[in-house]
Protein backbone atom coordinates (compact mmCIF):
# COMPACT_ATOMS: atom_id res chain seq x y z
CA UNK A 1 0.00 0.00 0.00
CA UNK A 2 1.41 3.46 -1.17
CA UNK A 3 1.99 5.97 1.36
CA UNK A 4 2.45 9.69 0.96
CA UNK A 5 6.33 10.48 1.65
CA UNK A 6 7.07 13.66 3.94
CA UNK A 7 7.21 16.68 2.21
CA UNK A 8 5.03 15.86 -0.65
CA UNK A 9 2.25 17.11 -1.87
CA UNK A 10 -0.74 14.88 -1.36
CA UNK A 11 -3.99 15.31 -2.64
CA UNK A 12 -7.73 14.87 -0.93
CA UNK A 13 -10.57 12.56 -0.82
CA UNK A 14 -13.57 14.65 -1.67
CA UNK A 15 -17.12 12.87 -0.33
CA UNK A 16 -19.66 14.73 -3.10
CA UNK A 17 -23.37 14.25 -2.10
CA UNK A 18 -25.59 13.85 -5.31
CA UNK A 19 -28.70 14.61 -6.01
CA UNK A 20 -31.49 11.89 -4.24
CA UNK A 21 -33.67 12.52 -7.80
CA UNK A 22 -34.16 13.87 -11.14
CA UNK A 23 -33.94 17.53 -9.59
CA UNK A 24 -31.73 20.25 -10.59
CA UNK A 25 -28.31 19.64 -8.81
CA UNK A 26 -27.80 23.54 -7.64
CA UNK A 27 -31.54 23.17 -6.35
CA UNK A 28 -30.71 21.00 -3.76
CA UNK A 29 -26.16 21.01 -3.38
CA UNK A 30 -24.07 24.11 -2.77
CA UNK A 31 -22.27 26.05 -5.21
CA UNK A 32 -19.13 24.58 -3.45
CA UNK A 33 -19.83 21.19 -5.13
CA UNK A 34 -20.08 22.52 -8.21
CA UNK A 35 -16.94 24.42 -7.94
CA UNK A 36 -15.32 20.78 -6.52
CA UNK A 37 -16.60 18.97 -9.51
CA UNK A 38 -15.00 21.46 -11.83
CA UNK A 39 -11.72 20.78 -10.60
CA UNK A 40 -11.59 17.63 -9.98
CA UNK A 41 -10.55 15.12 -12.89
CA UNK A 42 -10.04 11.73 -10.78
CA UNK A 43 -13.56 10.01 -9.14
CA UNK A 44 -14.69 6.72 -7.75
CA UNK A 45 -18.45 5.87 -8.36
CA UNK A 46 -20.78 3.36 -7.88
CA UNK A 47 -22.37 3.66 -11.74
CA UNK A 48 -19.90 5.17 -14.47
CA UNK A 49 -23.06 6.19 -16.77
CA UNK A 50 -24.82 7.99 -14.36
CA UNK A 51 -21.76 9.89 -12.55
CA UNK A 52 -20.87 10.95 -15.81
CA UNK A 53 -24.30 12.13 -16.47
CA UNK A 54 -24.08 14.01 -12.67
CA UNK A 55 -21.13 15.84 -13.94
CA UNK A 56 -22.08 16.67 -17.01
CA UNK A 57 -25.54 18.32 -15.60
CA UNK A 58 -23.57 20.05 -12.97
CA UNK A 59 -20.55 21.27 -15.03
CA UNK A 60 -21.65 21.27 -18.95
CA UNK A 61 -18.32 22.41 -20.01
CA UNK A 62 -16.18 20.00 -18.08
CA UNK A 63 -14.53 17.61 -20.95
CA UNK A 64 -15.67 14.23 -20.15
CA UNK A 65 -12.89 12.67 -22.01
CA UNK A 66 -10.81 14.39 -18.99
CA UNK A 67 -12.43 12.24 -16.40
CA UNK A 68 -11.21 9.06 -15.13
CA UNK A 69 -13.24 7.16 -13.29
CA UNK A 70 -12.86 4.01 -11.24
CA UNK A 71 -16.05 1.48 -9.97
CA UNK A 72 -17.03 0.83 -6.55
CA UNK A 73 -20.19 -1.57 -6.11
CA UNK A 74 -20.81 -5.10 -4.56
CA UNK A 75 -18.75 -5.93 -7.90
CA UNK A 76 -15.51 -4.49 -7.36
CA UNK A 77 -12.50 -6.95 -5.87
CA UNK A 78 -11.52 -5.04 -2.54
CA UNK A 79 -8.04 -6.15 -3.30
CA UNK A 80 -8.18 -3.04 -5.90
CA UNK A 81 -9.33 -0.09 -3.95
CA UNK A 82 -5.93 0.81 -2.32
CA UNK A 83 -4.60 1.46 -5.93
CA UNK A 84 -7.99 3.88 -6.40
CA UNK A 85 -6.12 6.39 -4.16
CA UNK A 86 -2.87 6.03 -6.22
CA UNK A 87 -3.91 9.54 -8.01
CA UNK A 88 -3.95 11.57 -3.81
CA UNK A 89 -0.06 10.22 -3.64
CA UNK A 90 1.07 12.18 -6.74
CA UNK A 91 -0.74 15.42 -5.67
CA UNK A 92 -4.54 15.05 -7.77
CA UNK A 93 -7.68 15.19 -5.66
CA UNK A 94 -10.27 12.88 -5.61
CA UNK A 95 -13.84 12.70 -5.54
CA UNK A 96 -16.29 9.92 -4.36
CA UNK A 97 -19.83 9.70 -5.81
CA UNK A 98 -22.50 8.32 -4.70
CA UNK A 99 -25.48 6.87 -7.00
CA UNK A 100 -28.23 9.08 -4.16
CA UNK A 101 -27.09 11.24 -1.19
CA UNK A 102 -24.01 11.12 0.87
CA UNK A 103 -21.24 8.90 0.09
CA UNK A 104 -20.45 6.57 2.77
CA UNK A 105 -24.01 6.81 4.37
CA UNK A 106 -25.30 3.18 3.57
CA UNK A 107 -23.13 3.42 0.10
CA UNK A 108 -19.77 1.46 -0.21
CA UNK A 109 -17.86 4.65 -0.29
CA UNK A 110 -17.11 3.98 2.71
CA UNK A 111 -14.67 1.02 2.24
CA UNK A 112 -12.34 4.26 0.30
CA UNK A 113 -12.78 6.47 3.13
CA UNK A 114 -11.74 3.41 5.86
CA UNK A 115 -8.21 3.07 3.00
CA UNK A 116 -7.66 6.75 2.75
CA UNK A 117 -7.33 7.15 6.57
CA UNK A 118 -5.07 4.21 6.94
CA UNK A 119 -2.70 5.79 3.73
CA UNK A 120 -2.92 9.13 6.09
CA UNK A 121 -4.76 11.02 3.08
CA UNK A 122 -7.15 13.55 3.88
CA UNK A 123 -11.15 13.26 3.88
CA UNK A 124 -13.27 16.16 2.97
CA UNK A 125 -17.41 15.61 3.66
CA UNK A 126 -18.97 18.51 1.16
CA UNK A 127 -22.77 19.32 2.37
CA UNK A 128 -25.49 17.66 0.71
CA UNK A 129 -28.61 16.06 0.76
CA UNK A 130 -29.02 12.81 3.17
CA UNK A 131 -32.61 10.91 3.06
CA UNK A 132 -31.93 9.27 6.34
CA UNK A 133 -30.99 12.39 8.29
CA UNK A 134 -33.44 14.60 5.93
CA UNK A 135 -36.54 11.74 6.92
CA UNK A 136 -35.46 11.90 10.81
CA UNK A 137 -35.74 15.56 10.55
CA UNK A 138 -39.15 15.42 9.69
CA UNK A 139 -40.47 12.95 11.53
CA UNK A 140 -41.07 14.32 14.61
CA UNK A 141 -39.24 11.60 16.49
CA UNK A 142 -36.49 11.11 19.11
CA UNK A 143 -33.53 13.26 17.16
CA UNK A 144 -31.70 12.43 20.02
CA UNK A 145 -31.54 8.96 20.19
CA UNK A 146 -31.69 7.29 16.61
CA UNK A 147 -30.12 3.77 14.69
CA UNK A 148 -30.05 3.33 10.89
CA UNK A 149 -30.75 -0.75 10.26
CA UNK A 150 -29.87 -0.67 6.94
CA UNK A 151 -32.42 -3.24 4.96
CA UNK A 152 -34.31 -5.39 6.64
CA UNK A 153 -33.90 -9.38 5.50
CA UNK A 154 -36.13 -10.45 2.72
CA UNK A 155 -37.50 -13.45 4.20
CA UNK A 156 -40.74 -13.19 6.65
CA UNK A 157 -39.40 -14.29 9.57
CA UNK A 158 -36.25 -13.25 9.61
CA UNK A 159 -37.93 -9.81 8.95
CA UNK A 160 -40.75 -10.32 12.00
CA UNK A 161 -38.05 -11.15 14.17
CA UNK A 162 -35.59 -8.17 13.50
CA UNK A 163 -38.99 -6.18 13.04
CA UNK A 164 -40.36 -7.31 16.81
CA UNK A 165 -36.34 -6.43 17.77
CA UNK A 166 -36.28 -3.09 17.20
CA UNK A 167 -39.49 -2.22 17.89
CA UNK A 168 -38.51 -3.86 22.03
CA UNK A 169 -35.22 -1.68 21.17
CA UNK A 170 -37.26 1.43 20.72
CA UNK A 171 -39.19 0.62 23.41
CA UNK A 172 -37.07 0.34 26.14
CA UNK A 173 -33.96 2.66 25.30
CA UNK A 174 -36.74 5.38 23.89
CA UNK A 175 -34.48 4.91 20.50
CA UNK A 176 -35.62 5.99 16.76
CA UNK A 177 -35.17 2.84 14.14
CA UNK A 178 -34.43 3.78 11.17
CA UNK A 179 -34.73 1.12 7.96
CA UNK A 180 -35.17 1.10 4.34
CA UNK A 181 -36.21 -1.01 1.44
CA UNK A 182 -35.71 -1.78 -2.31
CA UNK A 183 -38.01 0.44 -4.04
CA UNK A 184 -39.94 -2.18 -6.04
CA UNK A 185 -40.33 -3.70 -3.05
CA UNK A 186 -41.79 -1.12 -0.64
CA UNK A 187 -46.11 -1.76 -1.19
CA UNK A 188 -44.82 -5.83 -0.02
CA UNK A 189 -42.76 -4.21 3.50
CA UNK A 190 -45.30 -1.77 4.32
CA UNK A 191 -48.12 -4.45 4.37
CA UNK A 192 -45.52 -6.81 6.66
CA UNK A 193 -45.28 -2.98 8.80
CA UNK A 194 -49.22 -3.03 9.48
CA UNK A 195 -49.37 -6.99 10.49
CA UNK A 196 -45.91 -7.23 12.71
CA UNK A 197 -45.69 -3.87 14.43
CA UNK A 198 -47.91 -2.83 17.28
CA UNK A 199 -50.83 -1.33 16.76
CA UNK A 200 -49.55 1.94 18.62
CA UNK A 201 -46.09 2.09 17.29
CA UNK A 202 -45.36 5.40 15.32
CA UNK A 203 -44.41 5.42 11.67
CA UNK A 204 -42.88 7.85 9.77
CA UNK A 205 -42.99 6.93 5.58
CA UNK A 206 -40.55 9.36 3.89
CA UNK A 207 -40.27 9.04 0.34
CA UNK A 208 -39.44 11.15 -2.81
CA UNK A 209 -37.78 13.03 -0.27
CA UNK A 210 -36.28 16.75 -2.30
CA UNK A 211 -38.42 16.31 -4.83
CA UNK A 212 -41.97 17.27 -6.28
CA UNK A 213 -43.57 14.26 -5.42
CA UNK A 214 -41.95 14.53 -1.69
CA UNK A 215 -44.27 12.17 1.05
CA UNK A 216 -43.19 12.62 4.51
CA UNK A 217 -45.90 11.62 7.48
CA UNK A 218 -45.90 9.89 10.74
CA UNK A 219 -48.73 8.26 12.00
CA UNK A 220 -49.69 5.25 14.42
CA UNK A 221 -49.67 1.87 12.86
CA UNK A 222 -53.59 1.72 13.29
CA UNK A 223 -53.61 4.76 11.40
CA UNK A 224 -51.56 3.56 8.55
CA UNK A 225 -53.84 0.64 8.03
CA UNK A 226 -56.64 3.10 7.18
CA UNK A 227 -54.84 4.71 4.55
CA UNK A 228 -54.49 4.17 1.10
CA UNK A 229 -51.02 4.56 -0.40
CA UNK A 230 -48.56 3.57 -2.98
CA UNK A 231 -44.85 3.28 -2.43
CA UNK A 232 -43.91 1.09 -5.46
CA UNK A 233 -40.53 2.08 -7.40
CA UNK A 234 -40.38 5.35 -5.18
CA UNK A 235 -37.57 5.51 -2.67
CA UNK A 236 -38.51 5.71 1.34
CA UNK A 237 -37.11 6.03 4.27
CA UNK A 238 -39.27 4.32 7.22
CA UNK A 239 -38.71 5.34 11.02
CA UNK A 240 -40.70 3.70 13.79
CA UNK A 241 -40.62 4.26 17.70
CA UNK A 242 -42.71 2.20 19.99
Amino acid sequence: MQEPKPGLVVGKVYLIPTTLGDNAPLEVLPISVKGTIERIDHYIVENEKTARRFIKRISPNKPQPNLKLQPLNKYTNPAVIPSYLDPCIHGFDIGVLSEAGCPGIADPGSEVVRVAHEKRIQVVPLVGPSSILMAMMASGMNGQNFAFNGYLPIDLAERKNVLKQLERTSQEKGQSQIFMETPYRNNKLLKDLLKILHKSTRLCIACDISLPTEFIKTKSVHEWGEIEIDLDKRPTIYILQA
